[in-house]
């Protein structure tokens, strides 16, 4: 039995033990896999064209050459009193710069999508750290490596110093890294969904705003007492990750090792929590289930009911008929739409931009006569922005009083977002300002002004419609069209500032004559004048809306 049993057994055992732990220990890394990939899609992505790969170095080139020049400039402040908050301010926009960028221009690296992993037999811990590396791979993280060599050789006095910069910088990089993942990782669905390219589209916007607030932080800086608010600020970021690590350096010099080993200490958890982040995103996009699945589709029907409330509580508050009908519609591209949400984003921001710009640089109210016009504009091309869609409106359009309704019920979208809009900036910059004396004839004016930009827009709406294209979201006509765009929103804001000279005239005339106790009357005129305006445009292009309806259908559906 014995013998029976030894070929059985006996060569069994360093079969099963031998070649199991020589498999364990063969095992690759995806490290250098994924590095040798990111080169690869470096490569690749500008062998597709010439003029690709000249634009790509051209960029290169320009922002190696920003980096040094902000590296030679914290340098060249080392000895400088301000050097401290220079140096963390630079770290902390450094943080917020790469967590903002993936929002906007995910799209651009396929390298930010994870999803694109899911098939391959990956671990969450190992893709981690094969993508931290990987991503330390690239143009953006060297640029961000040389402003923050000259962040912290501007704030490093001794050799313990200079010891203590090298960790600390790696640490900042590493930061800044893993937040830009985690952010891209923790967005993913959210990115590459409809409301992602809305974000995308609305990235303009976003740039414009924080290149206006960028410009008021450097003209508040150029006044006699601003470097004393930078360094007022610099006390306060120093304690914000990443913007402790580089202090860490400035701690070191003075010789409070304590503090600096507790500054270290913070960016190191700061970077692990980050780290946790990102594993538990990518676990969540690794194992979770979608919204096109049945499991989302579940979740999301639970709430089904009270969806469906708020949207009769919505259509409640509306008029009756048609009118309501067509605002409940209006509100919905508004919210849906990216090509109306962009503009409607647009005039509420930049229309909030402008007043807090005479804030800062202590202007006068009537900056905010650029919410209204800005809010106003929005009634130009109604039809166009239909597209195709429209023939449901010319269908449903069968007499005066269709028309009449359709037209009110678009005016009154937009007067019941920017009336209520231009009320509360206007009432904010005065009191901000210290001009509340000239709020009743701001107000005014401002009323009168929306009230005649829907007037001239219910006529350019109906009178000069340019089709708006769909494949391009960033193109505002069609090919042969711009000049139809110039005349609505140049020559109809001129007609529309025309328009308001009944009012203006008076306000003028108070204030010439001294008589500054009755301008209080331009509130109640400005608001009567521009509902009458509108009201009068509205039942005024009701015919000629019935005439051209075939003609604007055929305009806008161009190239739809």
């Amino acid at each position: 039995m014995a013998r029976r049993g030894l070929p059985v057994s006996a060569p069994a055992a360093p079969a099963a033990a031998g070649p199991a732990p020589a498999r364990m220990a063969a095992a690759p890394s995806v490290t250098g896999v994924f590095v040798r990939l990111k080169l690869s899609l470096l490569r690749n992505g500008l062998r597709v064209s010439r003029g690709r790969t000249v634009g790509w170095c051209i960029g290169v080139t320009f922002a190696l050459l920003y980096a040094l020049a902000n590296g030679a400039g914290l340098i060249a402040l080392r000895h400088n009193e301000h050097a401290p908050a220079a140096s963390v301010t630079v770290a902390v926009v450094l943080g917020v710069g790469w967590a903002v960028v993936p929002l906007f221009f995910f799209g651009g690296d396929d390298t930010l999508d994870p999803t694109r992993l899911t098939m391959l037999p990956l671990r969450p811990r190992p893709l981690l750290t094969a993508l931290m590396v990987s991503s330390l791979v690239g143009v953006g993280p060297l640029v961000t490596s040389l402003i923050v060599a000259g962040a912290v050789t501007s704030v490093a006095y001794g050799a313990a110093a200079a010891v203590v910069a090298v960790p600390a910088g790696v640490l900042v990089v590493a930061f800044c890294v893993a937040l830009s993942r985690a952010v891209a990782a923790a967005n993913t669905r959210l990115l590459t969904s409809r409301k992602g390219r809305d974000l995308a589209l609305l990235s303009g916007l976003f740039v414009a705003v924080g290149a206006q607030l960028a410009n008021l932080g450097a003209q508040s800086l150029s006044d006699s007492d601003g470097l004393d608010r930078a360094d007022s600020a610099g006390h306060v970021l120093r304690w914000i990750p990443p913007a402790t690590a580089v202090d860490a350096v400035r701690s070191t010099g003075r010789g409070a090792y304590g503090l600096a080993v507790l500054q270290l200490a913070m960016t190191a958890a700061a970077v692990a929590l980050v780290l946790w982040w990102w594993h538990r995103s990518l676990v969540r996009l690794m194992v979770s289930p979608d919204a096109s699945t049945i499991a989302a589709a579940s979740e999301s029907a639970a709430g089904g009911r009270a969806r469906r409330g708020s949207r009769l509580r919505l259509r409640l508050r509306l008029p009756e008929g048609r009118t309501g009908t067509v605002m409940q519609r209006q509100f919905r591209y508004m919210w849906r739409d990216p090509r109306a949400k962009a503009a409607l984003a647009t005039g509420l921001a930049v229309g909030l931009l402008l007043p807090l710009i005479a804030v800062v640089q202590h202007g006068s109210v009537y900056q905010c006569l650029w919410a209204a016009g800005l809010l106003g504009v929005q009634m130009y091309n109604q039809f166009g922005t239909d597209g195709s869609a429209f023939w449901v409106v010319a269908s449903a359009t069968a007499d005066r009083r269709d028309a009449e309704l359709e037209l009110r019920g678009r005016a009154l979208s937009v007067a019941v977002v920017a009336l209520p809009y231009v009320t509360v900036v206007t009432v904010g910059a005065a009191v901000l300002l210290g001009q509340v004396g000239s709020l009743a004839e701001t107000l005014g004016l401002a009323y009168a002004f929306l009230g005649a930009l829907l007037a001239v827009g219910c006529l350019a709406s109906v009178r000069f419609p340019y089709a708006v294209p769909r494949d391009n979201p960033f193109a505002n006509a069609a090919p042969g069209q711009s000049g139809l765009v110039v005349l609505n929103v140049i020559g109809g804001t001129l007609t529309g500032a025309a328009l308001c000279l009944p009012v203006l005239g008076p306000v003028l005339a108070l204030h010439l004559t001294g008589h500054h106790g009755l301008l209080w009357l331009a509130l109640p005129a400005g608001a009567i004048y521009g509902a009458a305006l509108a009201a009068l445009a509205v039942r005024f292009t009701a015919p000629r809306l019935l005439d051209r309806l075939p003609e604007i259908l055929a305009t806008v559906r161009a190239s739809s």
